[in-house]
């Protein structure tokens, strides 16, 4: 089921307190991220902020609430290492508050990003989905293309447990079939 009257847009310094208490849930209570301790709200603008200025998305999903417009998850995309040479290759992360799990908003929100990603050049976008049995983020990337291409066994400690890493891949673009250009 989709939210009626679903916005996907970039984000705006406004949307940083509902992004920094949805983060905030999704480190105190799941395991798609290895987060421990919730940032605040300045180390989120600053995140954002580091993002934006590397010319990629970051994206919210917001809908009419019966308080106004309320923002129900966030995605963006940021190199997947520093080097120079994985320019061309992206991560990309989705958080949903809680209500809009399921709803089909994670997959409007990748849709978009992955559109975005794509018309900013990038070629490759991977997912670095924490938890093996987290299968909202793993269907939600399959249903859009990205395909399986490893594990880390126990890479992370959380909750009194090891988790292992899922990790998926998708072409953007060209891929790998061009050469890439700057």
């Amino acid at each position: 089921m989709t939210t009626p009257a679903l916005l996907i847009r970039p984000s705006t310094p406004a949307d940083l307190p509902a992004i920094t208490a949805i983060y905030a849930e999704a480190v105190l209570n799941g395991t798609g991220t290895f987060e421990l301790d919730p940032p605040d709200q300045a180390e989120m603008a600053r995140r954002r902020d580091d993002v934006l200025s590397k010319g990629l998305p970051w994206l919210v999903a917001e809908a009419p609430g019966p308080a106004g417009n309320q923002v129900l998850g966030y995605a963006y995309a940021n190199h997947f290492r520093p080097r120079r040479a994985y320019r061309f290759c992206l991560e990309d992360s989705i958080y949903l508050h809680p209500d809009a799990r399921g709803r089909g908003v994670g997959r409007l929100l990748l849709t978009e990003l992955v559109g975005r990603c794509e018309a900013a050049g990038a070629r490759q976008m991977l997912a670095v989905i924490g938890d093996a049995a987290n299968a909202g983020s793993i269907g939600v990337h399959a249903a859009l293309g990205f395909e399986h291409t490893g594990v880390l066994k126990a890479a992370g400690w959380k909750f009194d447990r090891w988790l292992d890493v899922i990790l998926m891949q998708r072409a953007l673009g060209t891929g790998d079939t061009t050469a890439g250009t700057d």
